[in-house]
């Protein structure tokens, strides 16, 4: 079974996620962006989920990660949780 790693920003809004994506593709720090506006537990790592596998994710989340491109800030990606900004660090 494949598994991955990811690192996220969730915010409550479309427009937050919209102008946090902007600020990452102006070259903002993903780590620090997390940590100042993510409403995850997680923010206090950067945002950085750890190794998960098919399943234990929302699906709209475990598309994003294990069919995107890696490296890559893929979102706004809405769930019940809110707007994310995913990357998928690695998956095999």
């Amino acid at each position: 079974m494949p598994v991955a790693s990811a690192r996220h920003i969730l915010v409550k809004t479309l427009a937050e996620a919209d102008r946090l994506k902007k600020q990452l593709a102006g070259g903002g720090d993903f780590g620090k962006l997390a940590r100042k506006h993510s409403l995850c537990p997680s923010a206090k790592r950067g945002g950085d989920l750890g190794e998960f596998r098919p399943g234990q994710m929302v699906k709209a989340f475990d598309d994003v990660v294990f069919k995107k491109a890696l490296l890559t800030v893929h979102g706004p990606v809405k769930t019940r949780f809110g707007y994310h900004l995913i990357e998928t660090i690695y998956r095999n």
